[in-house]
């Protein structure tokens, strides 16, 4: 992924954040998925007072790549941006989500503005629960 890609990557994640609802947390997140085609999809974290249906900026990112039509070989990178004092990284249900929707060395980086990481999968979530899982003989 060359320089300026990566940049207008994190730019749309932290576009997106301004558009997150957290009323209870008050920690913003926003994600962007890069598509192969140069398609992005952004997403922010959700909040609702039934804490257990919040949904998370990079699943959102994730799913609108999915109902527009892309899998996982299409995702070229995802960038997951916050606003906290820390680099966030993907909660265990995101992380679930990724390793299903993403391939394993699929680039992640992580900023909060300060700070920048690149990651992937197969390093946030080893060992990961999958289809292979579920296969029976």
């Amino acid at each position: 992924m060359n320089t300026e890609e990566k940049k207008e990557l994190l730019e749309q994640a932290f576009h997106a954040m301004k558009h997150a609802y957290a009323p209870y947390s008050h920690y913003h997140v926003g994600a962007c998925v890069l598509c192969r085609n140069k398609a992005m999809y952004i997403g922010a974290n959700i909040e609702n007072a039934a804490y257990g249906v919040t949904s998370c900026a990079e699943r959102n990112a994730l799913f609108a790549a999915y109902s527009n039509g892309m899998r996982k070989q299409d995702i070229k990178a995802i960038a997951i941006v916050s606003d906290g004092e820390c680099i966030a990284t993907p909660c265990g249900a995101c992380r679930q989500v990724l390793s299903e929707l993403v391939q394993a060395d699929t680039p992640i980086y992580l900023s909060n503005g300060k700070e920048e990481m690149e990651t992937n999968i197969a390093t946030l979530l080893p060992m990961s629960f999958s289809q292979e899982d579920l296969d029976h003989e």
